[in-house]
């Protein structure tokens, strides 16, 4: 078992994308907005709804019939929520490259490839989700509500399914990802479990948030905040004779 702390990971860390303020400070913020944007997304829709809008919506096959009536409802609150939920994603993207560095070897590195393609997904999805709340204020909710559903599928799994594809990306990874840090000490079996949890939440276009997906990114939380501010903290000898050199 490979100590966390070898100097050999602590430079890659420090001296390797995204290097160890931006690393440790992802790290940090990252978990922290995606879960804000899994708890805005749930109280925005219960907010913007009344509860016998909330009752239709429930009864409906899919989320997005209730995610468009309450964008229509309150669309200031509803864009808040995706655009946090959204910089979340972003956020995570160089966190899961500094958890790979930290951890080294090959399955981190396939694990965080995979995460960071299921990254992309979420921002495809975004994407997709501004798309149809648009149209609601361009030509209605009806019409809005009917033509994304007639193409829920197509719009959904994206251009050649590479968005659906790269999504599934996110329950591999995570699992790679969690067995990598276990291994080497990184994580012990509880936040590699959380890290594991986390992801399983869901992916995909209009979808409904829960408190559930907000208490499981919470676990994502427990799990990275603690390695990011580490990472922040640490600092490696600079022999003598060689220039300091500063790591962003």
């Amino acid at each position: 078992m490979i100590h966390p702390a070898h100097p050999d990971r602590l430079a890659a860390v420090h001296t390797y994308f995204p290097g160890r303020w931006i690393g440790g400070a992802t790290l940090v913020l990252g978990p922290v907005v995606l879960c804000a944007g899994y708890l805005l997304r749930y109280l925005s829709t219960i907010t913007a709804l009344t509860p016998q809008q909330q009752a239709w919506a429930e009864a409906q096959p899919f989320a997005a019939y209730g995610q468009l009536l309450a964008y229509t409802s309150d669309p200031a609150l509803l864009t808040l929520s995706y655009a946090v939920f959204a910089l979340g994603a972003v956020l995570l993207f160089p966190a899961f490259v500094a958890l790979a560095q930290r951890v080294g070897g090959g399955l981190a590195f396939f694990g965080a490839t995979l995460l960071v393609a299921g990254l992309f997904s979420r921002l495809y999805f975004a994407g997709a989700d501004q798309t149809a709340f648009q149209l609601t204020e361009v030509i209605g909710l009806d019409q809005a509500t009917n033509a994304t559903m007639k193409e829920y599928v197509d719009i959904s799994y994206g251009p050649w399914r590479v968005p659906v594809w790269a999504s599934v990306g996110q329950y591999a990874g995570s699992l790679l990802l969690a067995v990598a840090a276990w291994r080497t000490g990184v994580f012990g079996t509880a936040r590699a479990s959380m890290l594991l949890l986390a992801g399983g939440t869901w992916m995909g276009v209009l979808k409904g948030a829960s408190i559930p997906d907000a208490l499981v990114t919470a676990l994502l939380c427990v799990a990275l905040v603690p390695l990011g501010v580490r990472i922040l903290r640490d600092r490696l000898p600079v022999p003598a004779g060689r220039p300091k050199v500063v790591s962003w």
